[in-house]
Parts: structure tokens; sequence; C-alpha cells
């Protein structure tokens, strides 16, 4: 009878299985924990770096079934879990957000392009695939996160010490629209701007998110500014159309990004193409593909097209967003599909932090 292999046997075995992301096996990147070993019944728990991966039941199904394939192994059971890593590096100087692993800026070279439809439903996906979300509306002037969340009567309130977030479907929130009138408006200078962007990090009681999305103010102005001067920002998503005058905004919101030292990690294409609701015929009312050429022009991440869809429009009024209201429509995977890329992105950028910083003497900040 064949004997029983012992744990360096059950973990050369996995590292023929490979994390398409990191293009390293899971061994070598410290994924396998908690190997056990009883008889010939092997256990193991397989730490992936997002729970939004969009292959982790394949990889579960590889890693069983070359252990299983060892001699002597007569059952496998492996439990897929996640942590996400930060992004955010030490060198930046600027203090990490208490409560937030990474805050990634949704923005848009001009206004109209739907980008705060995509900020709020990219939150949700990334909440509906396991990941701990809050959205931070930014978009001082004009805050509608709370409409389309169905918060527009909310008020913030405080714990004595902090704002704590209203939360909604499972996500954290915080805006502007919670401390205005519905029709007031807000006439702010610079200064100002940067004092609400300062008080809106620092004094709220985010609790343990692993993503925190800013719902950015359209083309480039104070608020990028006093982000890139507040938080480390793990990086940005820019949203477009595939129209000329939006891809040209676009580009230069892109150029903002970089001088700022926020680093774009991908390019989103909405209103990319109009589906019928009735035939489902497909008609590229704003043009075709010029997002996707863009972004590998500017050699930056494509994260996927997003359609013109009735729901999308009704479900934004209504507070019920297409993620909540139809996950599984072509419009919601649509928008999954650009969550679990955005999620990769962060795991990409997350390990170029790890792997540069290795071997060096972390820096003791001078009080």
């Amino acid at each position: 009878m064949a004997g029983i292999p012992d744990r360096e046997a059950v973990l050369s075995a996995l590292k023929v299985v490979v994390d398409p992301d990191l293009r390293r096996d899971i061994v070598s990147l410290g994924f396998v924990k908690n190997v056990a070993i009883d008889q010939g019944r092997v256990s193991l728990t397989i730490e992936l770096t997002t729970p939004a991966c969009p292959v982790k039941e394949q990889m579960r199904e590889q890693a069983a079934a070359v252990v299983r394939a060892l001699p002597g192994v007569s059952d496998v059971s492996v439990q897929m879990t996640a942590k996400v890593r930060s992004v955010s590096a030490p060198e930046t100087g600027r203090t990490p957000l208490p409560g937030v692993k990474n805050v990634l800026a949704v923005g848009a070279g001009k206004g109209g392009v739907g980008k705060t439809t995509v900020a709020v439903n990219l939150a949700l996906a990334l909440a509906h695939c396991g990941s701990r979300v809050g959205i931070l509306d930014g978009d001082i002037y004009g805050p509608n996160v709370p409409i389309m969340l169905g918060l527009n009567a909310q008020q913030l309130t405080t714990d004595g010490k902090q704002i704590v977030p209203a939360e909604k479907y499972g996500v954290q929130v915080v805006s502007m629209g919670f401390l205005t009138q519905e029709d007031a408006a807000v006439i702010w200078r610079g200064p100002m701007l940067h004092g609400a962007i300062q008080q809106f990090f620092r004094e709220v009681a985010w609790r343990d998110l692993d993503y925190l999305i800013v719902d950015m103010p359209p083309g480039t102005g104070d608020v990028a500014l006093s982000l890139s001067q507040t938080v480390p920002v793990a990086g940005a998503i820019l949203v477009t159309t595939p129209q000329q005058v939006s891809l040209a905004d676009t580009r230069r919101a892109v150029r903002m990004y970089q001088k700022l030292n926020i680093q774009p990690i991908g390019l989103v294409e909405n209103m990319s193409y109009y589906a019928c609701t009735n035939c489902h015929h497909e008609a590229d009312i704003f043009g075709h593909g010029g997002g996707e050429a863009l972004a590998a022009a500017m050699e930056i991440p494509f994260l996927g097209r997003l359609p013109v869809y009735q729901p999308i429009r009704e479900g934004s009024d209504s507070g019920v967003p297409l993620i909540i209201s139809e996950p599984g429509s072509p419009a919601g995977r649509a928008f999954l599909t650009v969550a679990e890329r955005t999620a990769a992105q962060l795991s990409i950028a997350a390990h170029k932090v790890a792997e540069a910083n290795k071997g060096k003497i972390p820096l003791i900040p001078v009080r």
C-alpha cells in the first residue's frame, strides 16, 4: 500500500496551480494555508488576494485534482478564502486611512458619461463578490450617490467622535448630499473643498473596508488635487463613452492622475452600445471601440464595455441599482466583469508594491 504523502509533497504538487493575474504559483505566493493530513485525507485553504476572483472555482478544482492524484490520498478538501492586500506604498508620505485598505478614485474627463452610475454599481458589484466596500461621494457640487442608493432622505450621525457612514445594500456611504438641502447649491472655493475632502476622509469612522470607492467630480479640478494630497490612493478608474469628445477629455484626465502620482488602473467604456430589451439587437449609437483603442494607446488596462440599457437608468432613479435588481442580466454581468478586472488590477498593484518593498528597512516617521 502506498505511503501517506507529507506536507512537502502536497505543496510540491500544488506548484502547478498558478494565479492568472500574478502569474506565479500559489505556493510561492504564500496562498496555501492550513495544510492538514489525516491518514489519506488532506485539507487545505487557498487564500486569494480578492474574493472577486472569477476563476477561484477552477483553481479549487485544479488544486483538489493534483493533490488527489498523489499516492495514498483518499480524500481532499480545499477551502477558498480571500484577504485583500493594500496597494499603498509607505514612501508616499501620506498617512494611510484608518479602516481602509485601498482608496480607488472613479473619475471622468467630462460630465454626462455615467461616472456616478459606474461608481455606484462598481461598489455594489465588489460587495456582491464578497468584499467590504464603502463609497465616498466626492462630487461636492453634484452629490448624486444618495439618490442612486435610495438614501436621499438620509442624515449623517456621529458616535461622539467621528461621522458614522450611512449604509445601504451592505455598502458604507458618505456624501455631501447628506449635509445639504436637496435643491441647495454648493458654491465653494478651493480651500473649502479641500477642507470637506479632508473631513470626509479623516473624520469618518470607515469600518474595515477592502475598497473605498471615491466618486470624483468630472474634469481636472481641485478635488483630485486634494485627494492626492490627503491619502494614499491605490489607483484611478476613468469612465468614458466611445464619442471622440469624451475620449479627448478622458485623455486629459489620465494625464492629470499621472501627474498627481495616482496610477490609472483601468478605463471603462460606458454607453458602449444600445441593448434593446425587446429584440436584443445591439447598436453602436455613440461609436465603437474608442475606449479600448484609447486604453491601448495610453497603455492602461481596458476593464470592459457597459451598455445603454433602460433598467440601468430606472434603477439609478429609483434607488435600486442594476447590480441589486438584475445582477444576472447581460448588463449586470458586464458590471461584475468590470469589478472582477478592477480587483485583479489592484491585486497586481499590491503584489508589485510588496515585491518592491522586500528587503527594505521601513522608515520610522519623525514626530
